[in-house]
């Protein structure tokens, strides 16, 4: 019997990048991070207090999620905004939000 549609097999490498991001995404502050951030820019200062954390830690946390290319960054004078650049993010989390919504 053949096998219903056959997903792509990935390389190791494709593996191993793909496991680095999804590291990345497990982390509360991260996920409500990047649910408000499909609603809109962001400072770090604004989504510090809206995940209720130090700007130090947001920090951080953005770093982690630009690494992987989740986020952008642009700055605008003294201000630098934070935007959702990966496409497939909104997808994952409406994901997340039904599996595990109340």
């Amino acid at each position: 019997m053949s096998r219903l549609k056959a997903r792509p097999h990935l390389s190791k490498e494709d593996l191993r990048q793909a496991s680095e991001c999804l590291k990345a995404l497990a982390h509360p502050v991260r996920l409500r991070m990047l649910q408000l951030l499909l609603s809109g820019r962001y400072t770090v200062g604004e989504l510090a207090e809206e995940c209720e954390i130090r700007s130090h830690m947001a920090s951080e946390h953005l770093r982690l999620l630009q690494r992987c290319q989740i986020l952008i960054s642009e700055r605008e004078g003294r201000k630098t905004y934070y935007a959702v650049a990966e496409p497939h993010i909104e997808q994952m989390l409406a994901c997340i939000e039904k599996r595990f919504g109340g």
